[in-house]
């Protein structure tokens, strides 16, 4: 089950990165990526992780998701050949900023110890 619940999250990704990228409109300078999904183990939700730059778009950039998330789930159930095609909830991708602090962190602690 393991390795259908990875395949699975693979093609959402993959499907929906094309989706948002061809088929949803962002504001200009905007780059929206999805960066993991989750996928419950019934197939019946499926958590996107979206990071976007600039980081003060994300407001923005998620309201943008949830209102068209009902276009998106429709375009995402016509190319999945799947019987059940999880429902899909956008989440802010909060590890890559938390790397991002450490990175910043670490940087001017090896600056200050020059």
């Amino acid at each position: 089950m393991e390795r259908r619940i990875e395949k699975i999250n693979s093609l959402v990704k993959e499907e929906l990165s094309k989706i948002i990228q061809k088929e949803i409109d962002f504001p200009r300078n905007t780059l929206v990526t999805i960066t993991r999904v989750e996928t419950n183990k019934d197939l019946t939700e499926c958590k996107v992780f979206f990071s976007c730059y600039p980081e003060s778009k994300f407001d923005e950039v998620l309201g943008i998701l949830e209102k068209e998330i009902y276009f998106i789930q429709g375009r995402l159930n016509q190319k999945l050949f799947l019987k059940k095609v999880p429902m899909i909830r956008f989440k802010k991708e909060k590890k890559i900023i938390e790397a991002a602090r450490i990175e910043e962190i670490l940087e001017r602690l090896k600056r200050e110890k020059k």
